[in-house]
Parts: structure tokens; C-alpha cells; sequence
């Protein structure tokens, strides 16, 4: 027997420990934590007065509160029996954390955009997770039952198939598989011919397209960046967006800049980068996203050969990823280099700029952050204005996406011979995803409820 086939025949085998139709089971209510507790001790560790913007946030409606109740779900699916077969996972593979943006080639990808939760775990910790945002999402949207659970199977179908499709390629081409905006694009254009898509669907992705790559480093500047007194500064836009010298009290943060950002330079992927062309000019505290916000987040303003020549860096707080209480510590002594290694290990392509560094801030605590640029023609679809053809399309599209992130960073043979040929698996963890969309809305009424009777605050400004 082949080691190809040794290792699908142990996929095969691993149903013994976790038969497919298994994964349709719901968490038992026995015993489950309480919701706001968990989020009250995640808050513990962030900007304290970030966290009522980060409620404000995720009180907006379910599908706000799914984005950032990360932690809830893992600690869902750790009580429950799992397939064994690990995979570097995403953590937080919801379907706002895919995306398009740019390679180093400039070439515009489709792929997972977000690692903060990244770690090695059970695959299907990622399919569940992916499944019960379109879930969700289709509720919130107004979608009917069967709607909705289109698009849910079609994500589960849409990773099934293309991890068999990785398992029967050569290496080499499923190493390399992608899918950039072209070819998104093509696919869509022939569902189209086939009946299967509108052409509302394929105007949206256009215009999706038209904004991934207007969404770049000059715009940013533009929208952040202002001359005072003959300086470049990012201009203020409080609780949101604060310059560094209204937390510092006015003290010059120059040197330390410099320094910092010579250590950050060796965790870059080449010896000879561009970053050692640019010089530090202003940085700013920003809020970001809806689960992230809360962590200490950070823009940085660099200049090249002048002052038309700018970079916007974000240096992102890297905390223990919520795997980490429920699947061990990383291996890697900063949680910044663990969610670098993660991403350049799942993504197709990654950013030139995509280090770490361990920042003792100004307050004196030593913490790990990673960096990127801030804009690099990044976007994405709006799940707003998802029809559910439109969502059942973008379900299969992100299910295969993750598939050729597990490929890369698992094996590909033994999860496709698990998932087999049949619909068993997608069936089951379609019923997981509507199971779980039940226990989100029963997360979403504590939580409010919690605001209501003002044992959680809330920002007016979020």
C-alpha cells in the first residue's frame, strides 16, 4: 500500500472515533458556561475603556454578536468529542473574515484575511464555525429555512469537495491552488450562464472588486493623513482614533519607534526589505473590527522618498488565541509570531509587510503585537446585501477557500478520506449550524439583557 493510501485509509479509519453523522450533535446544555461571564473575563484583558465600544458592537444584532463571540463557540465545541484529524486552524472562521486583497505580485486573492485566533486544532472546528455564520447570517438577512440552509450546505459541500480535489492532486498543485479575483470572477460568470447566479450577483462582485483595489495605501493617507506645522500627522478622531501624543502626555516617541521597528524588521520574510527605505513619522491608536476591539491596535505612519511617498502600517495587540484554554499554549514564545506563522502558513500569499514584535508600551507592560499594512486593496462582499443565491455562491467559495488553507497546513489525503464521497458530512454539520444559530440567538438575549440591566456597558460612539 502506497503512503497516499495508508493516509486516506487512515481517514477513513478515524471515523471509528468520530463517525460523519456525529458532527450534527448540539453542545449538551448540561453544564454549559454562562455567555456574559466568559465575555465579562475576556474583557479583563483589554483597553477598559474600549470595551463598551466593543458591546456596543456586538449588540447590534446576532449576527454582530457571532463575530465576536469567538471564545463562546470554542468553548462549545471543545465539549464535544472531535475527529482527531488537526489542522492549522483559522479559530475565527466566520464569513466576514474572508476577503480580497493583495500579493506581493499584485494580484488581486480571495482568501481568510483574519489569524488572531489562529492554532493547530480539529478541523472541523473551522467548518463548524464557517457553517453556523452562514447560519446566522441567513436569519438575520430574513432568509427562509431552506434558503438559509443552502447556503449553509453549500459551504460544508464546498470544502468537502475541494479537499478531495487537493487529496487527488499532484503536490505541487495543491500547494499552489488559489483563487484570485479573475478567476472568482469567470466562475461566477459561468453560474450565471448556467442559471445558477443573476446578474445582480456578478455586479456586486464587480463592484467589490472596483473597491478591493481602490482601497489602497494613498487612500488611506488621504482619509488619515494631515499636514500640521509642516508635518505629517494622523489626525485625531476620538475614542476611534487617537495620535500617540494625547496618550503620552506630548513625550517624543521617535527613538523608540526606530528601535522597535528594527526589531520588527528581522521577523520580515526578506533580508534586504523595503522597509528599511522608509523613515517613522507620527502613530495613532486605533479602534479596529468587532471581536479584536478592546486589544491595543496601532497605525503607523512611514515616509519613503518624501512625503508622497507614504506607508501605513497597523501594528495589531496579538493576545492568546481562545483555542489556547481548550487545545493547549502555542508553541511560539510571542502570540504575535504565532498568528504570523499561522497566516503565512494558511494563506495562498501574504504581505511583505507581515511581522511581529514584542512592544513594552508606554504604560510599561510588555506585550506582543503583529504588523501589516493597514490597506493593501483590501475588501470584501457585504453580507447586508446578500441575496441568498448570492450567499449559497459566496458559502461555496469560502468553504473552498478554507479547504485549500487545511490542505496546505494538514493533511489533505487523511481529511478527504473522512469526509468521503457522500453528503453524510455535510448533512450533519448543516444540522449543527442551524443547532447552533438557536444557541446564538439564546447568547444574543443574555447579552442584551445583560446591557439592559447595565451589568455590561455600552458606548454611544462604537
Amino acid at each position: 500500500m502506497s503512503s497516499f493510501a495508508r493516509r486516506r485509509a487512515a481517514g477513513r479509519d478515524a471515523r471509528a472515533q468520530l463517525p460523519r453523522s456525529a458532527h450534527a450533535d448540539a453542545p449538551p446544555a448540561a453544564g454549559r458556561h454562562d455567555p456574559v461571564a466568559l465575555l465579562e473575563e475576556q474583557a479583563a484583558t483589554r483597553v477598559p475603556d474600549l470595551v463598551p465600544v466593543r458591546h456596543a458592537r456586538m449588540s447590534v444584532s446576532p449576527f454582530t454578536f457571532y463575530r465576536g463571540a469567538a471564545l463562546l463557540m470554542a468553548a462549545d465545541l471543545a465539549r464535544l468529542p472531535h475527529s482527531g484529524i488537526t489542522v492549522q486552524l483559522c479559530g475565527d472562521a466566520h464569513l466576514t473574515n474572508f476577503g480580497m486583497f493583495g500579493t506581493p505580485e499584485r494580484r488581486l486573492v480571495f482568501d481568510i484575511n483574519d489569524f488572531d485566533e489562529t492554532l493547530p486544532g480539529p478541523f472541523e472546528w473551522d467548518v463548524k464555525r464557517l457553517a453556523a455564520s452562514f447560519a446566522v447570517a441567513g436569519r438575520h438577512r430574513g432568509f427562509s429555512e431552506d434558503e438559509t440552509r443552502a447556503a449553509v450546505t453549500a459551504s460544508v459541500r464546498g470544502y468537502r469537495e475541494a479537499m478531495r480535489a487537493a487529496a487527488a492532486a499532484t503536490v505541487l498543485d495543491a500547494w499552489y491552488d488559489h483563487r484570485d479575483a479573475g478567476q472568482v470572477r469567470r466562475w461566477l460568470r459561468d453560474e450565471r450562464r448556467a442559471g445558477r447566479a443573476g446578474s445582480r450577483e456578478l455586479d456586486r462582485l464587480d463592484a467589490a472588486i472596483a473597491k478591493a483595489r481602490s482601497r489602497d495605501r494613498m487612500k488611506a493617507f488621504g482619509k488619515l493623513v494631515r499636514l500640521v506645522d509642516g508635518r505629517l500627522r494622523i489626525v485625531a478622531d476620538p475614542p476611534l482614533l487617537v495620535p500617540v501624543e494625547d496618550l503620552t502626555g506630548g513625550a517624543d516617541e521617535t527613538e523608540l519607534m526606530r528601535r522597535l521597528l528594527d526589531e520588527y524588521r528581522v521577523t520580515l520574510p526578506h533580508l534586504r526589505h523595503p522597509l528599511s527605505e522608509y523613515t517613522y513619522r507620527h502613530m495613532a491608536h486605533k479602534v479596529v473590527g468587532v471581536g479584536s476591539v478592546g486589544t491595543r491596535a496601532w497605525v503607523i505612519l512611514l515616509s519613503g522618498r518624501d512625503d508622497r511617498d507614504p506607508l501605513l502600517l497597523q501594528a495589531k495587540q496579538a493576545q492568546a488565541s481562545v483555542l489556547e484554554r481548550f487545545l493547549g499554549p502555542s508553541e511560539y514564545p510571542s502570540h504575535g509570531e504565532r498568528v504570523v506563522r499561522g497566516q503565512r502558513l494558511m494563506q495562498t500569499a501574504s504581505d511583505i509587510f507581515l511581522g511581529w514584535q514584542q512592544v513594552t508600551s508606554f504604560d510599561g507592560v510588555k506585550r506582543d503585537f503583529y504588523v501589516r499594512q493597514l490597506h493593501d486593496w483590501k475588501g470584501g462582499l457585504d453580507p447586508e446585501v446578500m441575496t441568498p443565491r448570492g450567499a449559497a455562491l459566496y458559502a461555496k467559495i469560502c468553504g473552498e477557500t478554507l479547504a485549500r488553507a487545511h490542505a496546505r497546513s494538514g493533511d489533505r489525503v487523511q481529511i478527504a478520506g473522512y469526509l468521503g464521497a457522500g453528503t453524510v458530512f455535510d448533512d450533519a454539520v448543516t444540522a449543527f449550524a442551524e443547532a447552533y444559530a438557536d444557541q446564538n440567538a439564546q447568547d444574543y438575549r443574555a447579552f442584551t439583557d445583560a446591557i439592559a440591566s447595565g451589568r455590561l456597558a455600552v458606548s454611544e460612539r462604537a
